[in-house]
């Protein structure tokens, strides 16, 4: 999406329809919008010849920075921004495929912990330089001062999510 001339046109049109809609926040959730997909986008093309996609490629790094490497799966969906289903959808492949664990959890045997295998670690350690290369070129346009100022930015509007 290099060209944002057709969404400012039908943002003009909008406004001209609709003088009360909000150009500004429309543009900023377009662009998260666009934002997600070109990352979904690289990561799966990145993962691919792993065997893995770009959901599965979160919960194995959650999970990598654990304490531990292993979380329970409500946690794992907070840190993954994952639906709790997708969770379990996701972490059963996963094991299947033998790069986590499921157990009962020590301190609470109801709960059930997720672990990365060291098969795991080992895939996760394999495939990092790749997804460091693409962390760096999906930023090169943004300093680092750039970079920690979009970081504050977002943060912000994420809290203004949810309440």
């Amino acid at each position: 999406m290099s060209d944002f001339a057709p969404t400012e046109a039908r943002l003009r049109n909008t406004i001209q329809k609709y003088p009360a809609f909000p150009r500004e926040p429309a543009v900023l959730v377009r662009l998260v919008k666009h934002l997600y997909k070109e990352v979904h986008d690289e990561a799966n093309a990145v993962m691919r010849p792993y065997g893995l996609n770009h959901p599965e490629y979160n919960i194995l790094m959650m999970l990598y920075g654990a304490p531990g490497n292993a979380m329970n799966p409500s946690q794992l969906a907070d840190a993954a921004g994952e639906k709790s289903a997708n969770v379990t959808r996701l972490t059963t492949r996963l094991s299947e495929m033998g790069f986590i664990t499921r157990a009962a959890s020590e301190d609470d045997r109801r709960k059930v912990e997720l672990t990365l295998t060291p098969a795991g670690v080992e895939l996760i350690e394999t495939f990092l330089p790749d997804i460091v290369t693409l962390l760096h070129r999906q930023t090169r346009n943004l300093s680092m001062l750039e970079q920690a100022q979009l970081e504050g930015l977002l943060k912000k509007m994420l809290a203004g999510f949810g309440g």
